[in-house]
């Protein structure tokens, strides 16, 4: 069966923010949908899709929005079918949020903004054979804390010891970072969060100065990711 992927695109302000924009570019002629759970519309239904990708925002997950609980469903939903899912930053908290509940998720302080990198500390097929650690974009105030079986820490950062996740041995991944955002597109998206006075400045200018090099790491997990087929349905 031919890859479908939904992205559920967590965006809250799309003239700032457009997460489903970059991982579209990572998946070239895929078919894909994206649906944006802010806009208050239906959630679509599960049926045609084989992957579902949960995006970043703007949104806190400490912050319940009338959103939240929709995606939630739907979350557990595809874990239900066995649809391999990917998560990044939002789309990560989300994921242990809907599986495993909001007590497994705080603020992180100070927040991780720039780059930095993962050290994987476990095996996975999603991520074996990377650069270890490897290099990436970060932009988060919340993270998840130590979340119970049959979750299972993959990598960690400096600040951030929960980075890259994976639910038991069903095909479902949490990454806090943004690999899916290139250098430039995070060097302008801080840019304008300064213009905009988005706090602390202090995290923001340093990360505004690092020129850290390009690697493609996240077309590599994607075409892992997407070479994933429906697995065992998650209890």
């Amino acid at each position: 069966m031919a890859s479908r992927v939904l992205i559920i695109d967590n965006a809250v302000h799309r003239w700032l923010f457009v997460p489903s924009r970059a991982w579209r570019t990572h998946l070239g002629e895929i078919e894909t949908s994206t649906f944006r759970p802010a806009s208050g519309a239906r959630l679509p239904t599960l049926d045609r899709f084989t992957h579902l990708i949960l995006t970043g925002s703007e949104a806190s997950i400490l912050a319940p929005r009338p959103w939240f609980e929709p995606e939630a469903a739907l979350v557990r939903e595809a874990a239900s079918r066995g649809l391999p899912i990917l998560g990044s930053c939002f789309g990560h908290q989300m994921l242990v949020y809907a599986l495993s509940g909001s007590q497994w998720l705080r603020r992180i302080d100070p927040p991780e903004i720039g780059w930095a990198d993962v050290e994987m500390v476990a095996t996975d097929p999603l991520f074996d054979g990377l650069p270890n650690p490897w290099r990436t974009f970060v932009h988060h105030y919340d993270e998840v804390l130590s979340p119970p079986p049959p979750w299972r820490t993959l990598g960690r950062t400096r600040c951030c010891p929960t980075h890259v996740l994976r639910y038991g041995d069903r095909p479902i991944w949490g990454i806090q970072a943004h690999p899916e955002i290139s250098t430039r597109s995070a060097r302008f998206f801080l840019r304008l969060s300064l213009v905009l006075g988005a706090k602390p400045a202090r995290s923001l200018l340093p990360a505004v100065r690092q020129s850290p090099p390009h690697h493609p790491i996240a077309g590599m997990i994607v075409r892992r990711f997407l070479a994933m087929e429906h697995g065992a349905p998650a209890g």
